[in-house]
């Protein structure tokens, strides 16, 4: 049976009136290369102090995301932005959760004990006992979340939140597809969309079947065994979050207003949306291109209501400990996860 994690207050989400001493060490999952799971390494390291515009937090949670994965093996090649031979990062983790233990000098927003979560990709360190962010990056908890839900939300809900309610403009009546459907953002996509009346058609493997329709999809495709493009169907909206097919093929099975958003993918497909959907888009009425989202702590605060009034419903297939990231990024991006999967420290 599928479990969502719904808000409820606790303990852990109650303001902090004492917060604990910090440690001068803290332990931290590292990678030096590029490569498989087993690469990463568990490692004490000094505990970050922050700078003037920045926070320490104490990670309580932090999930995992596609990216992650993309970032540890280093492929597709858009994967080593920050890093082309080696990663610049050497502990990864983007989507924490956490409690503020220390702030720097220009920070007056946030003070020690405030609970808050966000994404942190740029500066990544999720996955440790402690990571310093500027604050800006970060949004307050809300006391009816807890850590490990709060996690789930920044980048996959803001992703789902920006190619479903915003650029994809979708009303009731209309037809989706998702390619990718099982995963997180894929979960909150499908909620997203039938939230707003439209009917869903959910794109993953066999696996991931009887989930999809459990979190709402209406039709379900397994692609090893069948292509969605050869259905008689057309979509108002396709969100591709594991972009491995043609435009051509998209512009197919779209309505002749339709529109199609590439989130990840391989080199190649992201190329392709990127140069050749906006001049695509100029002829006829389909619009063609790439979703790219830089979260902002606005998008932390609507995915947080949407959680609370339960609009979203996280997923959280599994939990692991720090010392299982490895275990838990191979889950991920070996594609058996349904839904989200969470560290907990």
């Amino acid at each position: 049976m599928t479990e969502y994690h719904r808000p409820r207050m606790s303990d852990a989400s109650m303001p902090t009136t004492c917060v604990p001493p910090v440690a001068p060490t803290m332990t931290a999952m590292v990678y030096q290369a590029y490569g498989p799971p087993e690469s990463i390494a568990v490692t004490t390291v000094d505990t970050p102090t922050p700078q003037r515009d920045q926070v320490l937090v104490r990670v309580k949670a932090a999930s995992i995301n596609l990216s992650d994965w993309e970032m540890l093996v280093g492929r597709p090649l858009y994967s080593r932005i920050w890093g082309l031979r080696r990663p610049r990062f050497r502990t990864l983790g983007s989507d924490v959760a956490g409690t503020v233990v220390a702030v720097g000098s220009a920070v007056a927003k946030l003070k020690p004990g405030d609970d808050v979560f966000g994404d942190i990709m740029g500066h990544f360190g999720g996955f440790a006992e402690y990571v310093t962010v500027p604050a800006a990056v970060l949004y307050a908890k809300p006391a009816e979340l807890e850590f490990v839900t709060a996690a789930t939300l920044p980048q996959a809900a803001v992703i789902a939140l920006r190619g479903i309610w915003d650029r994809g403009q979708l009303v009731a009546g209309q037809h989706v597809l998702i390619n990718g459907a099982g995963g997180g953002s894929g979960t909150f996509a499908i909620q997203l969309a039938k939230a707003r009346g439209a009917t869903v058609t959910g794109v993953d493997n066999e696996h991931k079947q009887d989930y999809m329709r459990s979190a709402g999809a209406d039709h379900v495709v397994d692609y090893r065994r069948e292509d969605f493009a050869a259905h008689h169907r057309r979509y108002d909206l396709v969100l591709d979050l594991v972009a491995y097919r043609p435009l051509s093929v998209y512009r197919r099975i779209l309505t002749p207003r339709g529109r199609y958003f590439l989130v990840g993918g391989s080199m190649t497909r992201l190329l392709q949306a990127a140069c050749v959907g906006p001049l695509l888009s100029l002829v006829g009425g389909q619009r063609l291109g790439v979703l790219a989202v830089e979260p902002q702590p606005d998008d932390f605060a609507r995915a947080a209501r949407l959680t609370i009034d339960g609009t979203l419903r996280p997923h959280v297939e599994r939990t692991f400990p720090l010392r299982g990231v490895a275990e838990a990024l191979r889950r991920v991006g070996e594609g058996h996860a349904c839904g989200k999967v969470v560290v907990t420290m």
